[in-house]
């Protein structure tokens, strides 16, 4: 603990790498602070959540958001359905070890650097001088993009499987696309209510969520293969182990590749805890082994899942075009018959609830981290933490908001809905990998580890994470026909979208925004040259103004 009286943080002794650490400034703290407090004033910010979250419940969220069970059955039509069941066993095994490297080269920059703005704030630190601001203004809105599109892609599906299971239930009921948009926007609504209250109240809401993600998933895997109508129950060995079932007009080795989406969306979700750490006790330990252990899990539950879908599914196409519109409904149907298959939906769907809840919590603290640096439009009132509750409320609304914008692409087709999808995966990845490049290439020993790191094998898991998403964010943006069967309706807009988003932001930035963004801004009191001042801009920001005032001099 901190004595009372006003004392300097010296961030070198606590184990983090600071924005602090390129000028020689220091934070400075008036009050007794605990050890997470001092090492989130030592970044360079305030102690304004209160940190009610444990190992446990920050796990729980990030595994909420995996929701590996409705995630996986979100996107069938992509796995399944680009290269057959061997395709999706062994994809599922090269994607999700290859992750495993991204997860871990995360964590121990998260122990490192525990702060809600987590990527963005890390590359402005690892950049090379002067170009931190434009490093953590790409990772941060890179990393926007990704988490805006989560709360619409796992609420569009929640939508599509709820009037799914109407139509199964009912065989008169035809559901229409602003059916579907209609209970897009009711799901967004429950789950910004939900949001919008206290951290305690939230940690417990996902390790209720947790568990019921854990119980349909156990259900699932022993209920498919054991209550199967079919005859016999499950396919032969060599039909899920071996042999490419090519759906796509791309060579065998490309769409087994391109099946990695179905992987690489459902792990994205891993991150959670780094932006929850200002929520999280013990921050600096807890948050990078939830990462890990969310990765982790994902990899082996998520396989067990697939490795049933392999062996129960009868007929693909049914299951990927069938008239219910839903991969895993129609999968269901087909191995349980319409009133079990029914039951094990219905599980399926509860799951996916509280994957779209922990998606909420996760992106509005991406939006509070980023709005309280003036990096998006509007930050004066996203950055506002609620009295009550302290909890950011208006981001949580701002999140839910561009998640009812984002769901009108319903209305264009399928395909440029599916593109959401896409985009929240290439999105996420490219801000996941942005800081883990910096650190491997520019800062080299310069880099504090943490508490939680990875000691000498830091490079070589840096380095293939690195080069594993460098290969697979091309492949995602590719259509699965070419030729004279692409058409509008068939198109991958994923390049487009995502790159004229970004595209826009650069340009932002270069004709207005590099003038006033400076990267993270210090809201703590703080040393500069041996003077005290109040917490204002960014490190560099109040170094520069204050040079200049001893310049006046």
């Amino acid at each position: 603990m901190a004595s009372g009286s006003k004392h300097v943080v010296d961030e070198g002794t606590l184990n983090v790498t600071s924005t602090f650490q390129k000028s020689g400034n220091h934070a400075i703290v008036d009050h007794v602070a605990d050890a997470d407090e001092e090492v989130l004033v030592a970044l360079g910010y305030k102690q304004e959540f209160k940190r009610d979250l444990s190992l446990l419940s920050t796990f729980s969220v990030s595994f909420s958001v995996l929701g590996l069970l409705p995630s996986i059955a979100s996107t069938l039509s992509y796995n399944l359905a680009y290269s057959g069941p061997a395709g999706s066993v062994w994809g599922w095994v090269a994607a999700g070890c290859l992750i495993q490297f991204v997860a871990l080269a995360m964590a121990e920059i998260c122990s490192s650097m525990p702060t809600a703005g987590g990527l963005y704030y890390a590359s402005a630190v690892l950049a090379p001088e002067g170009w931190g601001p434009l490093c953590s203004w790409v990772t941060g809105w890179s990393n926007f993009m990704g988490q805006v599109t989560g709360p619409c892609s796992v609420n569009y599906a929640l939508s599509s499987m709820i009037l799914a299971a109407a139509e199964i239930a009912n065989s008169n009921y035809t559901a229409q696309t602003y059916h579907v948009y209609l209970l897009l926007l009711a799901l967004l609504a429950v789950e910004g209510c939900l949001t919008m209250n206290s951290t305690k109240f939230l940690g417990r809401l996902n390790i209720f969520g947790t568990v019921a993600n854990v119980v349909a998933l156990v259900i699932f895997v022993i209920w498919l293969p054991a209550g199967s109508i079919n005859s016999p129950k499950v396919s032969p060995n060599s039909y899920v182990w071996s042999g490419i079932i090519n759906g796509t007009e791309w060579p065998d080795g490309f769409a087994f590749m391109m099946g990695f989406l179905s992987v690489i969306w459902t792990m994205s979700g891993y991150d959670a805890p780094f932006h929850l750490s200002e929520e999280c006790s013990n921050a600096n330990i807890a948050s990078p082994r939830a990462i890990v252990l969310t990765a982790q899990l994902g990899l082996y539950l998520g396989w067990a899942i697939i490795l049933v879908i392999a062996y129960t599914v009868q007929n693909i196409t049914d299951v990927v075009d069938g008239q219910y519109g839903q991969p895993m409904g129609s999968l269901c149907v087909q191995v349980l018959g319409q009133k079990a298959g029914l039951a094990m939906f219905a599980l399926n769907i509860i799951a996916q609830f509280f994957v779209g809840q922990g998606c909420t919590i996760a992106s509005s603290r991406v939006v509070y981290a980023y709005s309280r640096d003036g990096a998006l439009p509007g930050s004066r009132w996203l950055k506002r933490v609620n009295h009550v509750t302290h909890t950011p409320v208006n981001a949580v609304w701002f999140v839910l908001a561009l998640g009812a914008l984002l769901g009108l692409l319903m209305f264009a087709s399928p395909v440029a809905i599916g593109a959401v999808f896409s985009i929240g995966a290439i999105a996420q990845y490219v801000a996941f990998t942005l800081p883990i490049a910096l650190k491997l290439f520019v800062v080299g020993d310069k880099f504090r580890p943490g508490p939680w790191h990875l000691g000498r094998f830091s490079k070589p898991v840096a380095a293939v994470a690195c080069a594993y998403v460098v290969v697979m964010v091309p492949v995602l943006c590719f259509p699965a026909v070419q030729g004279a069967d692409l058409n509008t309706l068939n198109t991958n807009y994923t390049c487009l979208i995502y790159s004229g988003v970004m595209s826009l932001a650069l340009l932002w930035y270069a004709i207005d925004a590099r003038k006033w963004f400076k990267g993270p801004k210090i809201n703590v009191e703080h040393l500069i040259h041996g003077h005290v001042l109040e917490g204002q801009g960014s490190d560099l920001e109040t170094s520069q103004q204050y040079m200049h005032m001893e310049k006046k001099e």
